[in-house]
Parts: structure tokens; C-alpha cells; sequence
């Protein structure tokens, strides 16, 4: 499995970075501790921190901070579910019940905060500037994201353009920092920073818009959340803004209404407009696109295991969708 042999070629990082993680999570107050722990080990793919582990090591880096970055990272992503999730009133991540849904809201946002506090007490430690340059403005951009995308609930106007800015700005942006900072811990040169940054961007569109069509497509076991979700959360996404743009007046306005209303009364039709419209084939195409940016700007490393991870993470990325 393409996974599984990515996984393999950090395998031992990987192993120390979960140490360092459930290390660096010890708190006095033990509900800190118990929700932390528990979002952080529902998984999920650590893609974030595999890719701090693989650029760094791409680029040549030998010591043992990445380690450390990595936790930051995951840190950094895990107080952005906390809070996601409270402001999404989800109650279904990666097929277990949410903190919020468990706790309540508040013990959620706060251990989120006490998560981002401790990724930059965690940061600070590196004592590099340029890594926290890019990993604090990574976290405003993220946290723009949100606000954007919460200021977009139940708009059917909004823009592949908009949209593009949203997820970029939501998810593509901490892909970003991961590979770059990455690079900038190995000192890579600066051909190769840019082309790590820049990789962990594009990789990160096409993981999102994959998410996006897995709404209109997968199933709750495979995803870890249901069938439609996007939509019940009035969410207008790019399957949609497709649909909307190619499909009939009538079926425009029957979209336009579900994203209004949100919920799930009229999920059954608006998937057949989705479907039919041909918006998972063009969205598809978009994500591949993205992909294939990701994997040709690494042809500027030096020919490694970590560099062919790192391409067979891009297929791995658009291969979810059977």
C-alpha cells in the first residue's frame, strides 16, 4: 500500500515525534490532558507532520529538531479542530464523537488555546526567527480562514476564485508552513525553500478539494464524517459552484435553496444535480491539476527516498477517490 511505504520511510521519527507529542501534552490540569490526548489520538493521517519529517530529511537534514517541528505542527492542527469542530457544532470527526460533543463547547476551545500555547512555547524552543515568521503568520492566515468561511455559510454566491482563497487560507495554508519550515530547518537553498513551500501549497489544494468531492461520494465508515456534511453546514463548495454554473435554472435554484436552508431535507437531489453535472469530474481534474504542480516542483532536490515519499504523497492525495 502507497500509504503505508510513505509512513516507512520515517518510520522511527514518526514513532519519536508521537513520544514527543503525548510528552509535551502533560498538563497539571488533567481535563487539559484527557481532551488533548483524545483528539490527538483519534489519528487522522499526520499528514502535516510527515511532511515536516519528509522535507526536512529531502532537504538533506540530519539532526533531531524536526522531530520537535513536527509536534509544533501537530499541535498547531489539532487547536484548529478543536475549535472547528465547536464552531462547525460537528459531532463526528474521523468516525469518533467530537471533543465538543463529549465535553461540551467550552472545555473545547479552551484546551484548543492551551494547545496553540504549548506549540509556541514548543516553537520558541527551536530558537530559529524564520520558522516562527512562517509558522505565525501560517496560524493568522488559518484562523482568516475560519472567519472567512464561517462569513460564507449559507451563501450560494460565492466564487471558484472565493473558494479557492478559503481553502487555501483553511487547509492548504498549514500544509504550506509544514514543508517550509521544514526546508528552512535543513538550511535548504533558496530554490529549494521555494520549491518545498510551494509544494506543500499545491498538495494542499488537492487534498481539500478531494475532501470536497468525498462529501457528494464517500461513506461515513471510509471519511470519518457523513455523506453531505458540507452541505448541511450550508458549506458551497466547489462541486456545487460547478453544478450551480452547468445545471439547469431549476436545479440552480434547488441547489441555491439547500445551501440557504442548509440540512440534509434536500441532499438525495442535489447529489443526482452533482453527479450529473459532471462538477466530480471537474473537480477531480482540478485536484489532479494541483497534484501534479506539487510533484513536478521537487525535481530541484537531490534524488532520495524522502523526495520519492514526497511524490507518491501526491497520488496518494487523489487516489482516495476510487
Amino acid at each position: 500500500m502507497t500509504a503505508q511505504r510513505i509512513h516507512d520511510t520515517v518510520a522511527d521519527d514518526f514513532s519519536r515525534v508521537n513520544d514527543l507529542i503525548i510528552q509535551r501534552l502533560a498538563s497539571d490540569v488533567p481535563m487539559v490532558e484527557k481532551i488533548a490526548q483524545y483528539i490527538i489520538e483519534s489519528g487522522g493521517k499526520r499528514l502535516r507532520p510527515l511532511l515536516v519529517l519528509l522535507s526536512s530529511r529531502a532537504a538533506g537534514y540530519s539532526q533531531d529538531e524536526h522531530l520537535k517541528l513536527a509536534a509544533v505542527i501537530e499541535f498547531l492542527h489539532t487547536a484548529t479542530l478543536l475549535h472547528d469542530d465547536v464552531v462547525d457544532t460537528s459531532d463526528m470527526r474521523r468516525g469518533r464523537s467530537t471533543a465538543n460533543a463529549r465535553w461540551g463547547n467550552a472545555p473545547s476551545v479552551l484546551v484548543g488555546d492551551f494547545l496553540y500555547a504549548r506549540s509556541f512555547e514548543m516553537m520558541v524552543e527551536l530558537e530559529n526567527l524564520p520558522i516562527m515568521r512562517v509558522l505565525s503568520h501560517a496560524t493568522a492566515v488559518v484562523a482568516e480562514g475560519e472567519v472567512m468561511q464561517l462569513m460564507n455559510v449559507k451563501n450560494p454566491d460565492i466564487t471558484e476564485e472565493q473558494y479557492m482563497v478559503v481553502i487555501h487560507n483553511k487547509t492548504a495554508m498549514l500544509f504550506e508552513a509544514s514543508s517550509h519550515t521544514g526546508a528552512l530547518l535543513a538550511g535548504a537553498a533558496p530554490k529549494q525553500e521555494t520549491a518545498l513551500r510551494d509544494y506543500g501549497k499545491h498538495l494542499g489544494l488537492a487534498f481539500q478539494l478531494v475532501d470536497d468531492v468525498l462529501d457528494y461520494l464517500g461513506d461515513a465508515e471510509a471519511m470519518g464524517k457523513n455523506v453531505g456534511d458540507d452541505l448541511a453546514e450550508g458549506k458551497t463548495t466547489l462541486p456545487l459552484i460547478y453544478a450551480m454554473a452547468n445545471g439547469s435554472d431549476e436545479e440552480r435554484q434547488l441547489i441555491r435553496q439547500a445551501i440557504r436552508k442548509g440540512g440534509l431535507d434536500d441532499l438525495p437531489k442535489v447529489l443526482e444535480i452533482v453527479k450529473a453535472s459532471g462538477a466530480i469530474e471537474y473537480t477531480m481534474a482540478k485536484a489532479k491539476e494541483q497534484a501534479q504542480i506539487a510533484k513536478d516542483l521537487l525535481t530541484c532536490l537531490p534524488e532520495s527516498e524522502h523526495r520519492q515519499a514526497l511524490e507518491l504523497l501526491t497520488e496518494v492525495a487523489v487516489a482516495r477517490v476510487s
